[in-house]
C-alpha cells in the first residue's frame, strides 16, 4: 500500500514527502486511504481515493460534477470564514481534478479535514437534527450553481417508477423461481404503484423544481466535529447530481428514523420513531426552508414512504432475478433487506397523519 501511493501521490501537486498511508474509512464503493506526508517536519494528511469505476462508470463525469461543486462549496466556505467547511481537492499534474494510473483506475486526492468525525449510526435526535441542518445546507449552497446543469452520473438513479417497472418485468420472468414465495411483497408494492409518479409528474408540471442533490444522506456522510458534534462538512459526493429535495430528504428517513438494521430478521424491531421524524423535518427545515417551494415542504413526509418503498423495491427485484446486484451474506439476505423496508413503510402510513400535523405547525 505504501509504495502504491507514493507512486500515486507522485501523479499531483502534492507537497512534502510521502511518509505512509493506511486504509480509511467504512465505505464499501471506493478504495479510499488516509495518507501522512513530511512537510518540513509538520506531518500534514490527505485522503486518496480510487472511483470504483465498476459502480461509476463515467469516473470522468463523476469528477466533473465533484470538483464543480467542491469549488463553489469552498468559496461559500471561505467567505464566511470556516476553513472545514468544503472538500478541497488536490489537482493533479496534468491540471484535471483526478489522476489516470498506469492500469487505467481514476485516482483523487483530498486534504484531510482534521478534529472531525463520522459516526455510522445516529446517537440521538439532536445528531440527527444536526445532520438534516448539514445536508439542507448542502442544497441550500448548490441552488446558485453557476453553468451547465450537472451530468446525470446514474440516470434514473430515483426514477420510483422505472423502478417498479423493473421489478415487474423480473416478476414476468422469474428467473430463479422465486415469485411464489414473495406474493405478499409483490401485491404490498403493486397496490402502492400509483403513488410513486408523484413527484416526478409535479416536477413535469413545473410545480416542484429540479435541484442538486446529493442521493446518499447518510449520517456518515456528514462529518461532526469531534468536540462539539456540530456538522462540519457534508461528504462522499460522487452520487451528487440533478434531482429532487425529497430524494435526500426521503433517505434520511428512511436511513434515520429505525432503530433496526437494515436487514434484521425480527420485523417487530422495525418501525418509525417519530421523535427521530421530527428531528429530522426540524433540522432540514432550519437549514432549506429559505428557498423551498410550498409544494416541495408539502411533499417531504411523503418523501420518506416514497424512497423507503423503491429501496423496497429494488431488493425484491434482485431477490427474484437471483441476487445479481446487491451483495448477500445469505440465502435470503435481500429478502430480509425487502421486509424491512416494506415494515417501515407501514410504520410510515400509520403516523402519516400525524406528520403532516407536524409540518404544518413548522
Amino acid at each position: 500500500m505504501k509504495q502504491d501511493l507514493s507512486t500515486i501521490a507522485g501523479l499531483f501537486r502534492m507537497h512534502g514527502l510521502f511518509v505512509a498511508a493506511e486504509p480509511y474509512g467504512t465505505g464499501h464503493i471506493n478504495d479510499t486511504s488516509k495518507a501522512t506526508f513530511d512537510q518540513s517536519g509538520t506531518p500534514v494528511h490527505y485522503i486518496f481515493q480510487r472511483i470504483n469505476h465498476n459502480v461509476f462508470k463515467d469516473p470522468a463525469a463523476v469528477m466533473k460534477n465533484f470538483s464543480r461543486v467542491c469549488a463553489h462549496l469552498g468559496a461559500r466556505a471561505r467567505a464566511r470564514g470556516d476553513a472545514r467547511g468544503a472538500i478541497d481537492l488536490i489537482a493533479a499534474k496534468t491540471g484535471e481534478s483526478f489522476a489516470v494510473d498506469g492500469n487505467g483506475n481514476f485516482w483523487r486526492a483530498y486534504c484531510f479535514i482534521e478534529n472531525a468525525r463520522t459516526f455510522d449510526v445516529i446517537e440521538s435526535a439532536a445528531q440527527a437534527r444536526l445532520a438534516a441542518q448539514a445536508f439542507g445546507r448542502f442544497q441550500c449552497e448548490l441552488v446558485d450553481l453557476p453553468g451547465e446543469r450537472l451530468i446525470d452520473t446514474i440516470p434514473d438513479f430515483h426514477n420510483t417508477p422505472k423502478r417498479i417497472e423493473a421489478l415487474e418485468r423480473a416478476a414476468s420472468a422469474d428467473k430463479a423461481g422465486r415469485l411464489k414465495e414473495v406474493k405478499k411483497e409483490f401485491d404490498f408494492i403493486m397496490a402502492r404503484k400509483e403513488e410513486c409518479g408523484i413527484l416526478l409528474d409535479l416536477n413535469a408540471k413545473g410545480e416542484i423544481p429540479e435541484r442538486i442533490t446529493h442521493n446518499d444522506t447518510k449520517l456518515n456522510n456528514v462529518l461532526l466535529d469531534s468536540s462539539t458534534g456540530e456538522p462540519v462538512c457534508v461528504i462522499d459526493l460522487d452520487t451528487v447530481m440533478p434531482g429532487l429535495v425529497h430524494y435526500d430528504f426521503g433517505d434520511m428517513v428512511r436511513t434515520s428514523t429505525s432503530p433496526a438494521m437494515e436487514d434484521e430478521k425480527d420485523l417487530s424491531k422495525v418501525f418509525m420513531q417519530f421523535e427521530m421524524f421530527e428531528a429530522l423535518l426540524r433540522g432540514y427545515l432550519d437549514s432549506a426552508k429559505g428557498f423551498l417551494t410550498p409544494a416541495e415542504k408539502h411533499y417531504l413526509p411523503f418523501s420518506g414512504k416514497l424512497i423507503t418503498l423503491e429501496i423496497g423495491t429494488r431488493f425484491l427485484t434482485d431477490y427474484l432475478e437471483g441476487d445479481v446486484y446487491f451483495k448477500i451474506h445469505r440465502p435470503e439476505h435481500n429478502l430480509d433487506r425487502c421486509r424491512t423496508q416494506l415494515k417501515l413503510v407501514e410504520s410510515i402510513e400509520s403516523q402519516y397523519d400525524k406528520m403532516m400535523k407536524l409540518l404544518e405547525s413548522l
